[in-house]
């Protein structure tokens, strides 16, 4: 696909959605594939097989599907003179990048027979400028081989089976490209990488600005704001560094009574254009469409809060798989229908659980309002190996995706899955809290969670994973402020530590972050479904959610809650909706239940007001 014009503001099928730009072309669809289960370094003469590029091989839609141990794969594509020009690419002064969205796990990269380049990490974007290795009117061949050891568990792999079989909350492998591949026609002198952040007191934006190397003469960069066809505001500056940084004022928000007209909220998710352009010293402009949102995050007195004001989070555990395409998006529309699903569920927040999700969801988020936690893919074994994969990784997760104002929550660990003895072993906790304030120093503005669940370092919110399977029982924890603090000083659900440091923050807000997990599946009768609790029938179903779901939102103490989980994945059957995205129950129903519609919450946090509970069920003891 190629694009002629500077695209508008939302193109939903352009991989990198907030640095759009006008000469584009896709690379996905077929390519040559092979395996090489003999590890085999020399070059492939020839590769056997196609594959529909971006869908790993493992799934049916890569047109391959076997999901059997495979740890080294070959990837080909051969690009005419001709396909290149559609790209936007001229000889005579362009460059040529080629953009890969992500490559699970490590990827090298030739063009022509040459070595573009490697990069390692499964869930993280890379990109090489390829011009130098071109011929003039010859084709292009692009090989890649990618390296992903199914047995290495000091990987961040998330959910990904280490076993040949899905099993447990354990599913298929993604091996190789698994997000989008494209080139890009930039001049010389162009953006590299840019992010945006408002500071809402100030009435202001700052843009940080990279380019792709330190340029050879001083570029000018115009940048112009606007919202609704209206310019809000304006900035052009002199640089000859690849780094610089600018605040660009607002002077519509200098308007106290009307300044919330602009503001991102999942309600009224408004959004600005931006309009990025680079002129280097012989007048070629590099021109970048991008957005933003006017937002901002915290936490206050037990609150989280969204624009300084508390908001009370219903969130839903999202794990992004799909049954055709693992995790790998079907299409950019089937991103757009998660969130809108989400959205059309009752919640307002979604956590992505143990994978990093493709840039196009994050734009669905920030367009139609919906609020997200992302999380890091964990390793499983606690090794300096470990610690240096997920550290690079990690950042260049929270680089890629800090503009986008539906993420309000950074999350590097879950329940301590590669620091299972973090309790007691002070090199694992002073990961988790390297961790925490490497998160902090790249992106200050949002809250993080040290490792969520359980066995806290610092976090700026306390989560909690609490699986009771009664209304009563969950209930019990959260009736009121002593009983809450009995949990998060003492021992919580399955008997483990809350909180692992005593300068812990005592006015952290605190959520419920997993809970519920029934599983309901009329359609599994081999025996394979999987849930924390079973219902035999719709009826049943909604009844145990519904008895769940009340627990909380009467809870006076707590600030939002996230549910396991909004669709079935693999053989975790206990989604709100099946593995294709069917609600198990009418959306209208579940929508209901989610907004606590007929729980009297006056005079809580939301303001609401404590429902009665049973006074007399042990709290804080591991669930049976």
């Amino acid at each position: 696909m190629a694009q002629g014009q500077v695209p508008s503001l939302f193109t939903a099928d352009y991989p990198r959605p907030q640095v759009v730009r006008a000469s584009w072309m896709s690379l996905d669809g077929s390519w040559e594939f092979g395996y090489d289960d003999d590890f085999t370094e020399a070059f492939p003469a020839r590769l056997e097989r196609q594959i529909v590029v971006p869908f790993p091989p493992e799934s049916p839609a890569s047109g391959v599907g076997e999901r059997g141990f495979h740890p080294v794969v070959w990837y080909r594509r051969t690009l005419s003179p001709d396909e290149l020009a559609t790209a936007g690419w001229r000889a005579d002064g362009d460059r040529l990048v080629l953009h890969f969205g992500a490559v699970d796990y490590r990827a090298d990269v030739w063009v022509n027979d040459s070595l573009a380049g490697r990069h390692e990490g499964g869930h993280s974007p890379f990109s090489f400028d390829i011009t130098d290795l071109l011929t003039t009117d010859r084709d292009v061949v692009i090989t890649v081989r990618a390296e992903d050891d199914p047995l290495d568990v000091g990987q961040p792999r998330g959910k990904q089976d280490w076993q040949e079989e899905p099993h447990g909350i354990w599913y298929e492998r993604t091996t190789g490209i698994w997000q989008p591949v494209w080139l890009e026609a930039v001049p010389v002198e162009h953006i590299g990488r840019l992010s945006w952040s408002s500071d809402l007191p100030r009435a202001s934006v700052t843009l940080e600005l990279e380019l792709a190397r330190r340029p050879h003469a001083p570029v000018t960069v115009d940048v112009s704001l606007s919202y609704e066809g209206a310019v809000l505001g304006t900035a052009q500056w002199r640089t000859g560094e690849p780094r610089s940084t600018q605040v660009i004022s607002l002077p519509r928000q200098t308007n106290g009574q009307a300044y919330e007209s602009l503001l991102w909220t999942p309600e009224s998710p408004r959004l600005l254009e931006a309009l990025v352009e680079v002129t280097d010293a012989s007048g070629q402009v590099d021109t970048v469409s991008s957005y933003l949102g006017l937002r901002s995050v915290g936490t206050d007195g037990g609150h989280f809060v969204l624009n300084d004001r508390p908001y009370y989070v219903r969130s839903v555990l999202g794990q992004g798989y799909w049954p055709e395409s693992h995790l790998a998006a079907p299409s950019s529309g089937a991103l757009r229908a998660e969130v809108a699903l989400t959205k059309s569920l009752g919640f307002n927040a979604i956590r992505l659980h143990q994978k990093v999700e493709d840039p196009r969801f994050l734009m669905w988020a920030d367009r139609l309002g919906l609020m997200v936690w992302e999380e890091a893919p964990s390793h499983f074994e606690f090794s300096s190996t470990a610690v240096t994969r997920l550290t690079r990784e990690w950042s260049d997760v929270v680089l890629r995706d800090r503009s986008h104002p539906s993420i309000v929550t950074w999350v590097p660990l879950n329940e301590s899955w590669g620091v299972q003895h973090i309790s007691h072993d002070f090199a694992q906790l002073d990961y988790a809290q390297a961790l925490y304030h490497l998160t902090k120093a790249l992106d200050p503005t949002r809250p993080v969670i040290s490792n969520d669940g359980w066995e806290h370092a610092e976090s700026d919110i306390m989560t909690i994973h609490d699986y009771a399977i009664t209304g009563p029982e969950l209930a019990a924890c959260y009736t009121d402020a002593p009983a809450l603090e009995s949990v998060l000083s003492g021992l919580g659900p399955l008997g483990r530590r809350m909180r692992l440091l005593a300068s812990a923050s005592r006015t952290a807000p605190v959520m419920v972050s997993e809970f519920g997990g029934i599983s309901f599946a009329p359609s599994h009768d081999d025996g394979t479904a999987w849930g924390y609790g079973t219902a035999a029938s719709g009826e049943e179903f909604e009844s145990i959610v519904r008895e769940l779901f009340t627990a909380l939102q009467s809870s006076p103490v707590l600030a939002g809650f996230c549910y396991t989980q909004l669709v079935d994945t693999r053989q975790e059957s206990n989604g709100l909706a099946d593995a294709h995205r069917t609600p198990k129950l009418a959306p209208e129903v579940i929508a209901a239940i989610v907004r606590g519609d007929t729980v009297d919450t006056s005079g809580h946090r939301r303001p609401r007001k404590p429902a009665e509970q049973p006074h007399d069920i042990p709290c804080g003891q591991p669930n049976a």
